[in-house]
């Protein structure tokens, strides 16, 4: 079975940085990966995209400009750089793989157990 194993995340002040980087199996890695996020009571959301096969990207207007997310095919790595943290992206932070590039958690068939991101104010 695909297995997605997350890493990076922590406690940090409102305006820092964290790197979260997920490793995938090698049959695991997908045309698309990604990452979500789920805060306390709130459903799950898209943060980022990346198409592994063309390198384009897709952001959520939320972390737009703040957020970077790459992949190193020779690893089956996937990287999310998020800076100027806020509090509210306060949430556990999920790696997904799918067929089909886009926001929505419907589109990808694998997940990872997260990692959980703590922005104070």
């Amino acid at each position: 079975q695909g297995q997605l194993v997350e890493s990076g995340g922590g406690s940090v002040q409102a305006g820092g940085s964290l790197r979260l980087s997920c490793v995938a199996s090698r049959d695991t890695y997908s045309r698309c990966m990604g990452w979500f996020r789920q805060a306390p009571g709130k459903e799950r959301e898209g943060v980022a995209v990346i198409s592994t096969a063309g390198g384009s990207t897709w952001y959520a207007d939320y972390v737009r400009g703040r957020f970077i997310i790459s992949a190193d095919h020779g690893k089956n790595t996937v990287t999310l750089q998020m800076n100027s943290l806020k509090p509210e992206d306060t949430a556990f932070y999920y790696c997904t793989a799918g067929s089909r590039c886009n926001l929505s958690p419907r589109s990808y068939y694998t997940w990872g157990q997260g990692t959980q991101v703590a922005v104070s104010s």
